[in-house]
């Protein structure tokens, strides 16, 4: 009997071949989400990057004015410190003559962070629920591979390798498949998620200065 590939797909039966396009499905799934995202990133430190170094000067000189007319700039929209800058530049003229001024727009920065940090992370729960389930997934095509192979040996009448190779071959196949997209997804979603980290742990920095040249720049007023 030749155990190719093809030949083991033709010989599974409908459920292993459900159960190994479901697997198919959530690797490309993956690869999709992988993809995205790893371009949301370049975009977001690439942007973010360009506009720190135009809008440096405008932030020491405490030029508010200019430097949110610089954060609302079309070419900047992929860039998240553009979009917190914009926010707290936002909420800090929004408290205007407020006596905790600082304080609520810290506060509005915050709820801002979050906000940021929930959208640059879209599509890792997809990530994460398909390295959680595939490994399952594929189990529950090997346990209809290993009936496969009981159903060979009643039929054959014994338990000779030619009546149980098919559904010991569809058993490995869809297991091997779980596993496989299991542990890429895995890898992916622990590599993401430290970038999205660093991402975060930068907004946080740059929203900490946003405030420390807000705080200058009451002391000016007053």
């Amino acid at each position: 009997m030749d155990l190719n590939i093809l030949h083991i797909w033709e010989t599974m039966s409908l459920l292993s071949k459900i159960v190994a396009i479901t697997l198919v499905i959530m690797g490309l799934g993956s690869a999709y989400v992988t993809i995205e995202r790893v371009l949301v990133l370049r975009k977001a430190f690439n942007g973010s990057a360009v506009f720190a170094k135009v809008s440096r000067p405008l932030l020491d000189d405490l030029d508010l004015a200019s430097l949110a007319d610089l954060a609302k700039g079309k070419e900047y929209d992929k860039a998240p410190l553009a979009k917190l800058t914009s926010m707290g530049l936002g909420a800090y003229n929004r408290h205007a003559g407020a006596s905790e001024r600082l304080e609520l727009a810290r506060r509005d920065l915050e709820r801002r962070l979050d906000e940021l940090g929930a959208e640059a992370r879209g599509g890792m729960g997809f990530l994460a629920s398909v390295g959680s389930t595939a490994p399952f997934i594929g189990l529950f095509g090997t346990v209809i591979g290993i009936i496969v192979a009981f159903q060979g040996i009643a039929a054959a009448g014994g338990g000779g390798i030619e009546a149980v190779s098919a559904g010991i071959a569809e058993a490995l196949i869809v297991t091997a498949m779980g596993l496989a997209v299991a542990i890429t997804s895995v890898l992916i979603f622990n590599y993401l998620s430290a970038r999205f980290d660093k991402l975060d742990m930068a907004m946080q920095h740059a929203a900490g200065e946003l405030l420390d040249h807000l705080e200058a720049h009451d002391g000016r007023s007053a």
